[in-house]
């Protein structure tokens, strides 16, 4: 599964996020996730990250060895971007 294919599982499963996938050793398996959605506004951290690993179930069981996940909603990832570089 590529990063563009996880992306889009991510968004599919999360409707009108911003999602940021990255390899940061450059080896395909230990990936992370930036998931920026107004969804999250109120729900508690681990139901966003139940949320996104559920629809992601398939590409661990085939391809992806480690995902690191952040959440946020758009008023949290403001206060946070440049944290992450962005």
């Amino acid at each position: 599964m590529t990063l563009t294919d996880i992306k889009k599982t991510i968004e599919q499963a999360v409707p009108n996020a911003i999602v940021h996938v990255l390899d940061p050793m450059n080896d395909g398996q230990h990936l992370e996730a930036i998931v920026i959605s107004p969804a999250f506004e109120g729900m508690m951290l681990i139901k966003q990250h139940q949320l996104i690993m559920q629809a992601l179930t398939k590409a661990f069981a085939t391809s992806v060895h480690a995902l690191g996940l952040k959440t946020f909603t758009p008023q949290k990832w403001e206060l946070e971007k440049t944290t992450y570089g962005f």
